[in-house]
Formats: structure tokens, sequence, C-alpha cells
């Protein structure tokens, strides 16, 4: 009992205190709106972003899918003893689904909307509800699951108020964000916040991650929307949250106006994402790595290895090296800096900034285009035989064909499965797949991610 009387009497107390200097607070309070722009404050001079709002929020949609998901499940071992050795092992059905996110304008004339990759995942039907009412039916004109991106292009638009993309590379921590979307169909809502921290990554949310987080509130159904600055223009895309039910915790992610810009002009120009790469191995620059090395920094994206013909290594980028910048924004992480190349187009010309022996350097970098490595798994093993397999996912080997009743789909190896490791060791490209299934000794054991889940298979000798 004592314990809460005191909770309540610090709380009167605090109440107390803050109560007594109202005219003098109200006084500087007016002083500091002074400072706000016009459309920032209302006729009495008190903080509002109402203006704002009113020109921003028609450019945010609601999107609604609906489509098929194919769904597995594994027949009884009964079920094959009574139909024979040749039955199906499992039951394949497909399940219809309905979904809803939402998505930005970036071109009133064209009918560009951005949103999620994964909003629209295996939709079939999209319709794209304006804040007024109106409805448009899309089609997707390029997608990239690797950044979470996707972009649509709506049916005879008209009408239609689009957001200006400002420069992410510009934020800073403390910054002021608005976030707009559809959180949970309840239609459109607007929350607000600071930037909390730039450069989030390993997250395990998507594979090129280099994440804008923010405390505004970020639901289910904002996957898509807009996280605009206070002049109104678009600086991320809401993707993601962290919170153990599903709901907010003040920890929201956004991928940065820049990276999505970077992509959509890839869709746009050549309907497809060619990404671009550099070609160095490495990771963060930390303080016990920069004391061992005697460098005096504590953040970067430190090379530990150059490959060979690579675009790094044609421009002079050596191993050791430690790039501290891109184009003249500050690079923190590995991460960051993978993702930042990733999202820019292959054939770009791009400046990095390198710290080599203590001396600053810039080199310029004609980035090389990822090219999908795609080979028929019966190379790799016998069991894998039917299976056909890609380089398009930096973390691993994507399964993308599996023949019905071959080895493959008979060991458990289904199509968009993702191959991350062998006996525990990671493998990023087919090569290296390839390298460690015949190199290893005894039981061949692979790592998959499918869908949000995590499994072995083991391949029989």
């Amino acid at each position: 009992m004592r314990k809460l009387t005191s909770c309540i009497a610090t709380l009167m107390l605090a109440g107390v205190f803050a109560a007594q200097p109202t005219l003098s607070a109200h006084a500087n309070a007016t002083q500091a709106y002074a400072n706000f722009p016009a459309a920032h404050t209302n006729e009495r001079g008190i903080p509002t972003l109402a203006p704002m709002l009113e020109e921003v929020t028609p450019a945010v949609v609601n999107i609604s899918v609906q489509g098929k998901r194919v769904t597995r499940q594994r027949l009884p071992e009964a079920f094959r003893f009574f139909f024979g050795p040749n039955s199906p092992r499992e039951e394949v059905r497909e399940q219809p689904f309905q979904g809803l996110g939402s998505g930005v304008i970036i071109d009133a004339e064209e009918g560009l909307v951005v949103t999620n990759a994964h909003v629209i995942d295996d939709a079939t039907e999209i319709t794209v509800t304006l804040r007024d009412g109106r409805q448009f039916d899309a089609t997707v004109l390029g997608r990239d699951e690797e950044s979470d991106i996707a972009l649509l292009e709506l049916e005879n638009p008209k009408d239609l108020v689009a957001l200006e993309i400002g420069n992410s590379d510009q934020l800073r921590v403390g910054d002021f964000v608005v976030a707009i979307g559809n959180p949970f169909g309840l239609g459109q809502t607007v929350t607000s916040g600071i930037v909390s921290a730039l450069g989030r990554s390993g997250l395990g949310v998507d594979r090129l991650e280099n994440f804008i987080q923010t405390d505004a509130a970020i639901n289910s159904g904002n996957s898509g929307g807009a996280l605009v600055d206070l002049e109104g223009n678009l600086i991320g895309i809401n993707t993601a949250i962290l919170g153990p039910t599903g709901g907010n915790i003040g920890i929201g992610f956004a991928i940065p106006a820049n990276m999505m810009n970077n992509l959509v002009e890839q869709i746009i120009e050549f309907g497809e994402v060619r990404r671009g790469v550099l070609g160095v191995r490495g990771g963060n620059l930390t303080q016990e790595l920069a004391d061992a090395l005697e460098i005096d920094r504590a953040q970067g994206a430190w090379v530990s290895e150059v490959l060979d013909d690579s675009a790094a290594q044609k421009a002079g980028v050596e191993a050791g090296d430690v790039i501290l910048a891109l184009n003249g924004t500050p690079v923190y992480s590995f991460a960051e800096l993978a993702a930042k190349v990733g999202t820019i187009g292959a054939g770009r010309t791009v400046e990095l900034t390198i710290l080599r022996e203590g001396e600053e350097l810039t080199v310029t970098v004609e980035l090389d285009r990822q090219e999908s490595q795609q080979i028929t798994a019966d190379i790799l093993h016998p069991a894998l035989r039917g299976a056909e397999l890609s380089t398009v996912d930096r973390r691993g080997v994507v399964v993308t064909a599996v023949e019905s009743n071959s080895p493959a789909e008979r060991i458990g190896l289904r199509q968009d499965d993702i191959i991350l490791a062998v006996n525990r060791q990671a493998v990023s490209n087919t090569r290296e797949l390839q390298n460690m299934i015949q190199n290893a000794q005894g039981v061949v054991a692979l790592n998959l991610r499918r869908g949000n889940s995590q499994l072995y298979l083991v391949l029989p000798n």
C-alpha cells in the first residue's frame, strides 16, 4: 500500500509543478511557434500538421488484393500403404486469400504507385482505393523481393495527386516524420514521431536492409504507406515493425526514398531491376577490428576481399580498405553499403571515399550487373535431380523450379525454398553450393528457409 500511495503522490506532485508556470510556458511556446513555417501553425500560432496533410494524404492509397496460394499437406503413411508406393506424398491445394496494404502515388499523370512487394504476393487482382473513395484496378509493372519494393500502374488514371520524393540521405536522427497508411483496414490513418535511427540492418526482414527507424506508430496494414517529413516530402516507404504481438511498440522501419527511387527508375526504364554489384566481401568496422588494424575509426565498411575482375578491382579498391562514404554520404556498416550498392543500377558510376593506411582517397567505380547463375541441381547431387537453382539472393540459393515426382520433390524440396547453408556453412551462390556439397564428407544437410520458417533436409548417401 505504501508503494501505491507513494506513486500517486509522485504523479500528483509532477502535475502540480508542471501546472504552475503556465503563463511563462505559453509565452515561450508562442515565441518558439513564431519560427515555424506558416503552413505548420494555425491562425492562433499553434503548431499543426493539418495544412501539409491536406496536400499529402490524397497521394497515399489503400491497396486490397485477392489471389490464390498453394498449400501442401503431407499425407499419412497409411494412405501410401493403401494406394501403393507411387501414390503422392502430399496433397496440394489452392487456397483463396485476401489482403490489405498501403501505397504511394509517385506519378499522377502515369498513375504509378509504389508499395511493398510482400503486399502483392501471389495477387491476381489488385484494387487501389483513394482517400476520396475512388477505386482503380492496378497491374504490377515490376517488383524487387530483395528490397521489398513493387511498382503498380493504375488503369485509366485521372485527377490524381503525387508525392514529391525527398532526399532520404539528408535525414538526421531527431527529424520529425509522419507515417500515413491503412492500419488493420481501418482506413487512412496518420501518426507522427521522429527518426529514431538510420541505417538499421540485421533484422532478417528483407535481404537488402538499410532501414529508417521511427517511433511513429506503424501497424499491420501500414506496409507500403508513406513516411514523410514536415514539408510533405516522401522520405520512406513503411515496411516493417518490431513487436512481439504484431502491434506497435514504437519501433517501425521504412525503406529510404532514395533506395526506392533507384529501383523504380530501373523498373520504368528496363521493366526489371538490374542490380549493381561492387565485387567486395567484408564486414563492419568494429572498435576491436579498428584497434587491431590501427585504424582511427570505429564505423565503416571494412573490405576483407576484392573479387577478381570485379568493378571494385578495376577501380583500385584493395583488401584492407575501409569504405567511409558512397557518393559523399557516410556509410556506417557493410550491410548499409551492400543495400545502397544493390539498389543502384548496374552500369552507374559511384564515388567511394575509402580509408587506406590512414589516408582518405576517392575512387570512381562503374558498377557491374548481378547476373543470375541458374543451374540444374542434378550436377550437385543425385537426390536433387529435378530441381533448378538460381543465385538471386545474396544470402542463399533459390529453388526456382521442382519437377513433379522427381527425386528433389521426394526428399521434400519445394519451389521458392532458399538454401542458406550446407552443414551449417553459409552459401551465397550456386558455385559455393556446388563446392560445399562435393567436398562434404559423410552426411550432407541443407539448411532451408521456406516462407517464415527454417528447416533441414538431409541428402541420402
